[in-house]
């Protein structure tokens, strides 16, 4: 979602804090801003709608300088993209960035105007600026102010002020919405993501919830909900300082697409041996909980829910333990019941995930046995609040269509499933080195995949003129076909649907027609004659299929039927083997359309709002 920067130095700091919004567009925004202090407590804002670049534009050619200063994109949430809705937002002195939602800006807003404030914008965020203003006439502080004021915010937020008069310090507060400190040496800083400031330190402090911090060139001081003054631990970032780097691809999703087989490698090192499962690599109590566990619940958002639902078919087929997955901004808003031992699981790649972390906090308090997240960022809300953290170790992903953290998800959930079946004497110590061979190979089978770049580039030229395309697949390649037809909606706008292909007959088949390109993901498994039989379906209507075949399957291609022939692979990572060319497929559609890859219109990388 929106991203924030945040600096307190001796230098000038309007490079970095535009730098940081960079290193912040992968998070998607629709307008940039800063606000920065000089030494005699001049206040210089600029606001710009668009892309990063027309700000940094601004900000150079007005040539502004001072030491403390705030930065912001944003993703529209109250109020339409435009130069007055952008932040920082102003009231007097005071100057404002925010990220989240205030729920109750409305009864703010009354409040407000009848105390004699005018409002310029017609977003959420101007009432933190007036109410901060407004109680700083009686607060003996900054921070004071900004403490009164968070107490009457409902929402979630993440939020930095500054004072024109006093550019010695920042006040930053966090409810719901993710703020990390950067710490320097004779200057600190704040952003959203650590990824924001990474070219100045790798030392960070992640506010819990409810936390208030202020903090200085020299000092931070974090306060919790409660007012008191705690301490939160440092954390030295490993993440690659090249990370915003796309090297020699022409977009992060592609460069992201090549990073697989490392990516793989990285999550499996240290869990597995030559032919086991390493347990208590999952998590320290993870041998004595996962011993205990009669029924599994997945809550997630997005890809990571089409990953939770491919591992549902893994933990009750290999495992023998009941699963269900579930959306989170369903979960948490309906009424459940808590099975008996049952482990939740939460999945998400940034950890910070609204609807996700809201589920989790609701499932603290249904009587769960443990909360469990597989993760991609160290030192998320989603790691910190969890009983134990599998992390997935995919590195920074910065394209919004996701591709390495789901196939990573999907390694360390087959690990989980094969660590929990083992736990339980559910598999044999035969089936397990079968599928830790198979983890094995499968970086090299991921790599074997990309070489189908170029036939599936040219595959995709078939697609231009095309608007609305099917994705078909059975048993877990179901929802590898779900996670197909949202990357192909996701980034090129082609409206993309998919179905279980048993489903065909009970509706779908009315879509058919030669306009509508069917593609299947065609293993050479059990359901594979089932799946001939629906393909037949299709091509009796008319239908021009396109079918990503195993080998071994024994499909001819013919005038309505293309055939991507892949070789053959361990039916127990196929799952994860066959969304490497589907992603490919997105990717290349997307290019012939002429569409953002890395930042397609309306989304954000991380959903940190409700």
């Amino acid at each position: 979602m929106c991203g924030i920067v945040g600096a307190v130095a001796q230098r000038d700091v309007a490079e970095i804090l535009v730098e940081g919004l960079r290193r912040l567009e992968y998070r998607g925004y629709d307008s940039a801003g800063v606000a920065i202090i000089d030494g005699d407590s001049n206040l210089t804002r600029i606001r710009r709608l668009g892309k990063v670049q027309a700000l940094a534009d601004a900000v150079e050619t007005a040539q502004v300088t001072g030491g403390t200063g705030i930065a912001h994109t944003r993703w529209a949430t109250h109020g339409e993209p435009s130069e007055i809705n952008a932040h920082p937002h102003m009231s007097g002195d005071i100057a404002v960035v925010h990220n989240g939602i205030i729920e109750n800006h409305e009864a703010l807003r009354s409040l407000l105007q009848s105390r004699g404030y005018h409002f310029e914008s017609q977003t959420d965020t101007e009432v933190i600026a007036h109410l901060v203003a407004w109680e700083r006439r009686s607060a003996s502080s900054l921070l004071e102010a900004v403490q009164k004021t968070v107490a009457q915010l409902e929402g979630a937020y993440g939020t930095v002020v500054l004072e024109r008069t006093d550019p010695s310090r920042l006040v930053v507060a966090r409810s719901g919405s993710p703020i990390v400190i950067g710490l320097g040496v004779g200057e600190n800083f704040l952003a959203s993501d650590q990824l924001a400031l990474l070219n100045v330190t790798r030392r960070f402090i992640y506010l819990e919830e409810g936390d208030v911090a202020e903090i200085t060139r020299r000092e931070v001081n974090v306060f919790d909900v409660t007012g008191e003054q705690v301490t939160r631990d440092v954390i030295e970032s490993n993440a690659e300082h090249d990370a915003g780097d796309k090297g020699p691809y022409r977009h992060f999703m592609q460069k992201e697409v090549y990073e697989q087989p490392t990516a793989l490698i990285n999550t499996m090192e240290g869990r597995l041996t030559a032919d086991a499962v390493i347990t208590e690599s999952i998590g320290v109590n993870a041998p004595e909980i996962l011993s205990k566990v009669e029924h599994i619940q997945i809550v997630a958002c997005g890809t990571s829910y089409n990953a939770g639902m491919t591992a549902r078919y893994w933990f009750e087929d290999i495992a023998g333990v009941s699963c269900d997955v579930e959306i989170a901004s369903e979960f948490r808003y309906r009424k459940f019941v808590t099975r008996p031992n049952s482990l939740l699981i939460t999945l998400s790649q940034s950890g910070e995930t609204a609807d996700t972390l809201a589920a989790l906090r609701l499932a603290k308090e249904k009587g769960y046995m443990a909360a469990m997240t597989i993760c991609n960022v160290a030192g998320s809300s989603l790691v910190r609040e969890s009983d134990f953290a599998f992390m997935t170790r995919a590195g920074v992903e910065i394209g919004v269509a996701s591709t390495k953290a789901f196939t990573t998800q999907l390694c360390a959930l087959l690990m989980l499933v094969t660590a929990l079946g083992k736990q339980q004497n559910r598999i044999s110590r035969e089936r397990e080195k079968e599928i830790v061979e198979a983890l094995h190979a499968l970086p090299n089978h991921i790599h074997d995949a990309l070489t189908f770049e170029k036939e599936i580039e040219a595959l995709a030229t078939d697609f231009a003129d095309k608007h609305h395309t099917l994705f078909l697949g059975r048993g877990e390649f179901y929802p590898i076909a779900m996670e197909a037809s949202l990357k192909l909606k996701e980034i090129s706008y082609i409206h993309a649907e998919a179905y279980a292909a048993g489903e065909l007959k009970h509706g779908p088949l009315a879509l058919i027609d030669a306009d509508m390109p069917v593609v299947v993901v065609a293993p050479s498994n059990d359901l594979l004659e089932k799946l001939k039989s629906n393909i037949e379906e299709v091509r009796a209507r008319g239908g021009l299929l396109y079918v990503f075949a195993d080998e071994k399957a024994g499909f001819e291609a013919d005038d309505t039927m293309k055939i991507i022939t892949m070789p053959h692979v361990s039916d127990i990572t196929a799952a994860i083997y066959y969304t490497i060319p589907m992603q490919l497929l997105s990717y290349y559609v997307a290019l012939i359309k002429g569409t953002d890859v890395d930042q397609p219109r309306n989304l954000a990388k991380a959903v940190t709002v409700e």
